[in-house]
């Protein structure tokens, strides 16, 4: 049987970090964890990122190694309900990278971005915080859902600081 073809809907790439300010929906998580800022950028940019988000089935890199500006990825979610096609446009290795959302299988967001921004502790110690700011613009289409997604893409937070063990900040 041959898998069902669903088609991509465009949205509005984001190509610098003001849209993370300035989006209608912004969600952000800050965590305390305690490994050092070294492994827990490896675990974000390593094969099986995110492997631990419940509502993330798959996480496929579309570019070579060595990542950078340009990297491409695609996301299967929710058991291939939806997908994503992915664009970095930030990449600072070991320390901060930003993608927009190209293409996805549903019209939900006109605009989509994710910031991953990982930071040694102040301390000193072998820990670090992990800032992941979520920003988009709804679409028509997924305004009525908005309460869902926003549920939907909490859990990412709350799988990620269960996996770490982390702590939550303000």
């Amino acid at each position: 049987m041959k898998a069902l073809r669903r088609p991509w809907f465009e949205t509005r790439p984001i190509d610098d970090g003001r849209f993370f300010d300035e989006a209608p929906v912004r969600l952000v998580a800050r965590l305390a964890i305690a490994r050092p800022a070294e492994a827990v950028w490896a675990d974000l940019t390593g094969e099986g990122t995110l492997d631990w988000c419940r509502i993330l089935d798959a996480i496929t890199w579309t570019s070579e190694r060595p990542f950078g500006v340009g990297t491409t990825r695609e996301v299967r979610a929710l058991r291939g309900a939806v997908g994503f096609r992915e664009r970095y446009f930030r990449w600072e290795e070991g320390r901060r990278k930003s993608f927009t959302v190209l293409q996805a299988t549903a019209p939900l967001a006109r605009a989509f971005a994710e910031d991953y921004l990982v930071e040694p502790a102040a301390d000193g110690r072998p820990s670090c915080v992990f800032t992941w700011t979520i920003a988009y613009e709804p679409s028509a289409a997924g305004r009525p859902g908005e309460p869902v997604n926003r549920r939907l893409l909490s859990s990412l937070f709350k799988d990620t600081r269960k996996h770490y063990d982390a702590t939550w900040l303000r």
